[in-house]
């Protein structure tokens, strides 16, 4: 990259987090025009392009795997600010969000994001290269925490309907937390060198040997990627009532809006995985969306438990049996992605192929 191209990257980044939030402040509490919402969503936009950036001069300044740990928990936030927003004082129309972005992040992650990663690093070099032991412990927490949360609310015999007793939210809430943090330990201090990218030999990375930023830049960074933030959820709560209206005057299935706001969420995951792809790192990639979304399982439903006391309303957690079945496939075949520790095009295009399912049965299940 050139000094000037640098130097407009800075700025842009800079900028783009302050007028996002001061957007948010002029437009807050008002009955907003067509255009007006044309103006916040491409706010929201450079808002979490910016929070991309941000978040990898962090990952930069303190290495892997805490820089993919840093993307995931500030993705994560950003995905619970949403869904509290929406689902308060929605009642019951809003009862079934939370599951459905929760289970649109797991597809997104699982199926899209490691299936671009895999088809962009397979491109490059034929053959994509991670650690199977990070990796495979991932994805079995993924596994565990989804079908835990997701498809025992629809078995359960406490309460009617596929939703968690208020004992049996709060034990998913508390087991969901202990499994990330235990997940976090393992990643970032017990087992670290198995997060890792893959060297190959005679390879070099220009990043490894790139400066890291200075303590300075990255603790404005760290300012920066908060502000955007609050501006991506401030200004998607501000035109989620477009979308939800959007969804229902097509006449769309609920569903629809949680794979929405899921993909808006997750936008700068996907971005920054591919480019790690691209450079080689397909296992910075693989954190990246695995981490994704453990943290989206186990920080959300804890949230959204405590969250409830408050929250009028049923809150909806088990999953269809359309949604089961894709979940059920997307585990078996990641497994047999992931044991390897080596992936070809095909796998790509099988985890992309099962991403363009789920995107379709949600429009026309």
């Amino acid at each position: 990259m050139s000094s000037s191209t640098a130097s407009l990257t800075r700025q842009w980044t800079t900028w783009g987090p302050v007028v996002a939030a001061l957007a948010l402040v002029a437009a807050w509490g008002r009955d907003l025009p067509g255009f007006a919402v044309g103006l916040i969503a491409l706010c929201l936009i450079a808002a979490v392009l910016a929070a991309v950036h941000h978040a990898e001069v962090i990952a930069h300044r303190v290495g892997e795997p805490y820089g993919s740990l840093v993307l995931a928990v500030a993705v994560t936030v950003i995905e619970v600010g949403l869904i509290v927003s929406l689902m308060a004082g929605g009642g019951e129309k809003t009862s079934t969000y939370a599951r459905d972005t929760v289970f649109a992040a797991v597809m997104i992650t699982c199926n899209g994001i490691v299936g671009l990663s895999l088809t962009v690093a397979a491109l490059r070099n034929r053959v994509a290269v991670f650690n199977a032991e990070g990796s495979g412990g991932a994805l079995a927490t993924v596994c565990t925490l989804a079908t835990m949360t997701l498809v025992l609310p629809t078995f359960t015999t406490s309460h009617p309907g596929p939703e968690f007793s208020s004992a049996q939210l709060a034990f998913a809430a508390v087991a969901s937390l202990c499994l990330y943090a235990v997940f976090v330990g393992v990643q970032t201090v017990r087992h670290r060198d198995y997060f890792l990218p893959v060297p190959r030999p005679g390879q070099d990375s220009a990043d490894d040997h790139a400066d890291p930023p200075t303590r300075r830049d990255a603790w404005t960074s760290l300012g920066l990627l908060v502000v955007a933030l609050v501006a991506v959820v401030g200004n998607a709560k501000l035109i989620s009532p477009t979308i939800e209206d959007g969804v229902q005057s097509a006449g769309l299935p609920k569903a629809v809006v949680g794979v929405v706001i899921a993909l808006m969420v997750l936008l700068p995951e996907t971005l920054a995985a591919v480019r790690a792809a691209r450079r080689d790192r397909v296992q910075t990639s693989l954190n990246l969306a695995y981490g994704s979304a453990i943290a989206s399982i186990g920080l959300t439903i804890p949230a959204i438990a405590l969250a409830s006391i408050w929250l009028s309303g049923p809150l909806v957690l088990g999953l269809g049996p359309l949604h089961m079945v894709l979940l059920v496939l997307t585990g078996v075949v990641s497994a047999l992605t992931v044991v390897p520790g080596r992936a070809t095009l095909l796998q790509g295009g099988v985890h992309l192929a099962m991403f363009a399912a789920f995107v379709f049965l949600s429009f026309s299940p």
